[in-house]
């Protein structure tokens, strides 16, 4: 199914966004569009909506399965610009966004559904999953010079810390939220802004009414903004993504003094869920 725009979508597409869980994927250009819906849909989504160039092509068995509008996700505000009508018009559905080249994983996704995860999350009086952007890079890229490939996927098995993070207007630090960072963010933190470090992403919510998504990743409510609820830890997930790599590669002020991206605590990824819970990247919290 293919609307021409969001606002049709959003005046048309009522069936797709009646019930939950919901991922909106966000296509910035074509690398990997097709293996990152595939991926969502093996987690069991009831609903992959791709926002996406008129002129990006996929596989026809692809275009069957997915709902497909066209507003291509160009500009700094193109991620709350999508989201957030989805949010106004949905209220109670779960959501989860992403973009091209990013691949969720969460704790037993080989064996469980992301449906039967947010319902344990809901029923922990949870209206969240908060999600860490695990850096994937090539290990090679005199191989592959755009920093992806999904054969030679690195990750950083470690150098990951988190910082508290201070309410803007006392200056205290905000209770139950942190400032996480790592990966190549932090490793080649010159060529990123200080504002676009941070590798915690709320990624999974429930959405409501009046609920907003901020450009930085958070919410207007600072509930939606925890990593865990007051009594206990919480289950988290991570977004295992190309999109920093690529984009330093792509970036000509960056891309001359980045020869590899490997290091002493490079790994191959497993592409499985046991390896970023064995790396302490996510945690299964009460889930069993």
């Amino acid at each position: 199914m293919q609307f021409r725009d969001l606002k049709t979508f959003l005046a048309n597409g009522h069936a797709a966004l009646a019930k939950g869980p919901v991922a909106l994927i966000l296509a910035e250009d074509g690398v990997e569009v097709d293996t990152t819906l595939r991926h969502h849909l093996g987690l069991g989504f009831r609903q992959v909506i791709l926002f996406a160039p008129d002129d990006l092509r996929l596989p026809d068995d692809l275009e069957g399965r997915i709902i497909r509008v066209g507003s291509p996700p160009t500009g700094q505000e193109a991620m709350t610009r999508i989201v957030n009508p989805c949010i106004a018009a949905a209220p109670g559905v779960w959501f989860y966004y992403c973009y091209n080249a990013e691949y969720l994983f969460y704790p037993f996704s080989e064996h469980r559904t992301i449906g039967e995860m947010v319902t344990f999350n809901a029923e922990e009086r949870r209206d969240t999953i908060l999600t860490f952007v695990v850096d994937l890079y090539a290990g090679d890229l005199g191989t592959h010079p755009s920093a992806v490939s999904l054969e030679d996927a690195h990750l950083d098995r470690s150098g990951y810390y988190a910082l508290a993070r201070p309410n803007p207007g006392t200056g205290y630090p905000e209770e139950r939220q942190l400032d996480f960072h790592g990966g190549l963010r932090w490793r080649f933190e010159e060529h990123v802004p200080p504002a676009r470090r941070r590798i915690d992403r709320v990624g999974i919510f429930r959405a409501r009414k009046g609920l907003e998504l901020r450009a930085d990743h958070t919410f207007n409510d600072p509930e939606y903004n925890t990593y865990a609820c007051p009594w206990h830890n919480n289950l988290t997930a991570a977004i295992c993504s190309f999109r920093t790599a690529k984009a330093l590669k792509r970036n000509p002020g960056s891309t001359f003094d980045i020869h590899s991206f490997r290091w002493k605590n490079s790994a191959r990824f497993a592409w499985h869920s046991q390896q970023l819970l064995d790396f302490g990247l996510m945690e299964p919290g009460q889930w069993f």
